[in-house]
């Protein structure tokens, strides 16, 4: 069963906490309070789903740092940054730290709601998207060596008797090892075939950046 998506609020204002408590709750989204950066990171929720939602100017741990500890230790919750007005060069350094949003303070009820649902979007997707190489790379794990070989020519746009010729076998002893391949990876043809590679590959680069 997939965790809940829950909206983390890091800020050392009592009220500002509790305000946001309140208007999340009563959007429906479940939401947990954090009265610093550091109280966040010492709770095991990290690796949960969700958003994160923190003061760029906080005692401690400051949200800048805050965003660069979370990506240190590999947390893909996507950060909305919360700012006063004249911190908005700060919010801006919060974002090329990798912030998905940064709401200036005083802020609409509306679009701070829209900014996080925003996020959580964005959260599900990357979960879907990992979830799915996951599977895309186990079912890769299931094919021998020469099937790899087959499936790497196939991707590369070659044909059966090209790749039978790289590898020294038969244009038939290809067809064998190209259904074999189909059939490991549920792939109903090439071009979803050749699909399911490049997504595996692409989530691979996206985990490495």
């Amino acid at each position: 069963m997939a965790p809940e998506a829950v909206v983390h609020v890091v800020d050392d204002d009592l009220a500002v906490r509790q305000s946001l408590s309140f208007l999340l709750a009563s959007d429906g989204l479940p939401v947990r309070l954090h009265e610093s950066a550091t109280a966040f990171l010492a709770s095991a929720v990290q690796a949960q789903a969700g958003c994160i939602v923190t003061d760029v100017r906080m005692p401690g741990l400051d949200g800048i740092a805050f965003l660069q500890e979370l990506r240190r230790r590999g947390s893909t919750l996507p950060v909305i940054v919360m700012t006063g007005h004249a911190d908005v060069p700060l919010a801006i350094s919060a974002m090329k730290a990798g912030a998905v949003d940064f709401l200036e303070k005083p802020f609409d009820d509306d679009l701070f709601l829209a900014a996080v649902r925003t996020a959580l979007d964005r959260n599900a997707e990357e979960a879907r998207r990992v979830a799915e190489a996951s599977a895309l790379n186990e079912r890769l794990s299931t094919l021998s060596e020469r099937e790899r070989q087959v499936l790497a020519g196939l991707v590369d746009g070659k044909a059966n008797k090209v790749i039978a010729f790289e590898l020294g076998i038969s244009p038939r002893t290809v067809e064998i090892y190209r259904a074999n391949v189909m059939a490991k990876m549920q792939a109903a043809s090439l071009s979803q075939l050749v699909r399911m590679v490049l997504v595996g590959e692409g989530a691979g680069e996206r985990r490495e950046a």
